[in-house]
């Protein structure tokens, strides 16, 4: 992947936090201009629409036209106390009560991940985009600062490689489940219309702004294939009315109201 340049924003008093962040992203091959503000709120983000990233006492941040995001772990801490192995279909399609390692191989905001590893697995997470790996390791930082998810945090290991690469070189049946939820357009060519959809929330579009799908979006089609050779269990998350990744048809699915789990096991 080439060189990514990005404006890094942060006021005076997060100085600290904010050349660390652009040390770790140098490493990263994302070359930062730090840009000292007074304060960034609501009416500096409506002034400063371009792409860019934000340093706060919350972290890292990724901004644009009017917002800014970074994986939200502390908020989903109402559907993690809910949740169990039975009434997640996730949880369900992965048997998290019978499993102990899952690779999330297509990381997002690691929302699912964080839910598996909250159900007691040992979760491996990897992300290759060096911006969204950022903010996933910021998040993962501050998770392990909590008292309420820091159990849970100790169990996601997250890497910066990519997921086709990995695969190729891991050992067969080295992890239980391998788990796709590979980024996915706004609106596929095939899925039904449906009036009532959503806009994209807030986090999804500026991941799209980040990851173009004609530029460095993965569609996972070719994970597919490389994940079966490597584990019993692949589970692809689908929205509801989706093709099959990579036409592959599965031997199971679990549906919900806006998502299905296919089911993809070695007989």
């Amino acid at each position: 992947m080439q060189d990514l340049n990005f404006l890094l924003y942060a006021a005076p008093e997060h100085e600290s936090c904010a050349l660390a962040w652009q040390k770790q992203l140098s490493d990263l091959n994302v070359h930062t201009q730090i840009e000292w503000v007074d304060e960034i709120n609501a009416r500096f983000l409506r002034f400063h629409p371009e792409l860019s990233l934000i340093v706060d006492e919350n972290g890292l941040w990724l901004a644009a036209n009017g917002m800014k995001m970074q994986p939200a772990w502390q908020a989903e801490m109402p559907r993690l106390k809910r949740a169990n192995p039975k009434n997640e279909l996730l949880a369900r399609a992965c048997q998290v009560n019978k499993v102990e390692t899952i690779l999330d191989a297509t990381a997002g905001l690691g929302h699912d991940a964080l839910l598996l590893a909250w159900l007691g697995a040992r979760v491996t997470l990897l992300e290759r985009h060096p911006v969204l790996f950022a903010l996933l390791l910021s998040t993962l930082e501050q998770a392990k600062l909590d008292p309420g998810l820091a159990d849970t945090a100790q169990r996601i290991k997250l890497l910066h490689i990519d997921a086709e690469h990995y695969l190729a070189d891991i050992a067969s049946e080295q992890y239980d489940v391998v788990y796709l939820d590979p980024m996915f357009p706004s609106r596929d060519a095939n899925q039904k219309q449906d009036k009532k959809q959503a806009q994209v929330k807030k986090q999804m579009q500026l991941l799209h702004m980040l990851l173009p799908v004609d530029g460095v979006m993965d569609l996972g089609e070719n994970l597919l294939k490389q994940a079966r050779l490597k584990s019993s269990r692949v589970i692809v998350k689908r929205p509801k009315h989706a093709v099959f990744l990579a036409d592959q048809m599965p031997q199971h699915q679990w549906h919900g109201d806006a998502c299905r789990f296919d089911g993809y096991f070695k007989i």
